[in-house]
């Protein structure tokens, strides 16, 4: 065990970590396991040591954010426990029509309650934008803002939304634009909320993967479910968006992307939050439209998802005492973790948000409104 602690010592120091220091981003050990764990599991074990309360930290995102500037996670080798997942990702496709609903079961469905707690009026569980704000709800209708103008959206406008959510970026499309959306997803908990917060508007929730849409449209928007759709998947759907994008439209596509291309996810966060999820790389997204759009905007909006995140997880633990009776504090420990690792992750720029505007090849570029 010594041999452990003085390893992992060694390799926290190099991001100016002191166990059981002074500093809000230093670890306080309350299990000495914890040094052995960490070393076998890497990112699995440290996440899953924080669910256990082997270790506290006072400021979580700004601890991960240190480990991964100073790539700390590259220098420890992992356990076979790693090794089956990553081979998988190689030989498999993970997010197949069959694999495709576990996400929306094992994490879009756990309740709305959870949702609602930290989320916006129009329940954005997505990147906001705060230039000129500080305020969270303001921030997510800047998002949208942004989205419309991007899209060029005209009042009459048919609009596919890929994902869609709870119907908010729907919503106020319809309402401000004077569009017609038809939303597709495959969450019952976020399809059914939807067709009720939108029920007086032209809008039209159906339950289906993307790879079964059918009908042309104005504009196609996809913000947050690039990161489901897999490598494996990546060229099928821009082949559906460009089957359902009419010429002379454009398609936005909002993601969170990784700065390498990669077969697997980071292991906590697969395991635990995103079942089978994949974040893609500008290569990889350059390799799936490649003869089928042209790149007329790439906006990378990282920074405010590091915002967004810390927005989140305050309003998450000031609901907390609403939410305690129905989750259980490993449950807390777990939500708290994803929250402020992804954080920290952002602000490391270890991982990246973009936006991308496309128009069909021989598509006159369009106007510039943002």
């Amino acid at each position: 065990m010594g041999r452990h602690k003085q390893i992992v010592k060694d390799l926290f120091s190099l991001c100016d970590i002191t166990i059981d220091g002074a500093n809000p981003w230093d670890l306080q050990v309350t299990d000495d396991r914890f040094y052995a764990r960490v070393l076998a599991d890497k990112s699995l074990g440290l996440g899953e040591s924080y669910m256990d309360g082997w270790w506290q930290c006072a400021r979580v995102d700004e601890f991960i954010c240190r480990i991964l500037q100073a790539r700390v996670d590259r220098q420890v080798n992992g356990s076979w426990k790693l090794l089956l997942p990553a081979l998988l990702a190689v030989v498999s496709n993970r997010q197949s029509l069959m694999r495709s609903r576990q996400v929306a079961e094992r994490h879009y469905d756990l309740g709305n309650d959870l949702f609602f707690s930290f989320l916006d009026p129009y329940n954005q569980y997505s990147c906001a934008c705060f230039n000129g704000t500080d305020d969270l709800d303001h921030a997510q209708v800047n998002k949208m803002e942004l989205i419309c103008r991007k899209l060029n959206l005209k009042g009459g406008d048919h609009v596919l939304d890929i994902g869609s959510g709870w119907g908010g970026l729907a919503l106020y499309m319809t309402e401000k634009f004077a569009c017609t959306v038809t939303a597709i997803n495959i969450s019952d908990e976020q399809i059914a909320f939807a067709r009720e917060f939108c029920k007086s508007l032209p809008v039209e929730i159906l339950q289906a993967d993307y790879r079964r849409v059918e009908g042309t449209f104005d504009e196609v928007v996809s913000v947050g479910m690039f990161e489901h759709v897999g490598r494996k998947n990546y060229r099928v759907f821009m082949e559906t968006v460009h089957r359902c994008l009419k010429d002379g439209g454009v398609f936005l596509l909002h993601t969170i992307g990784n700065n390498r291309s990669q077969y697997e996810s980071d292991p906590w966060v697969s395991r635990y939050i995103f079942p089978n999820g994949e974040l893609p790389s500008v290569a990889q997204i350059s390799r799936a439209v490649e003869g089928l759009f042209v790149v007329e905007d790439l906006h990378n909006l990282g920074p405010h998802y590091d915002r967004t995140l810390m927005a989140w997880n305050e309003r998450f633990q000031s609901a907390w005492p609403s939410l305690s009776a129905r989750y259980d504090e490993r449950f807390k420990r777990m939500w708290e973790y994803y929250l402020l690792s992804c954080a920290g992750a952002f602000r490391a720029r270890d991982i990246q948000l973009w936006q991308i505007v496309f128009t069909k090849c021989g598509t006159r570029q369009p106007a510039c409104r943002y």
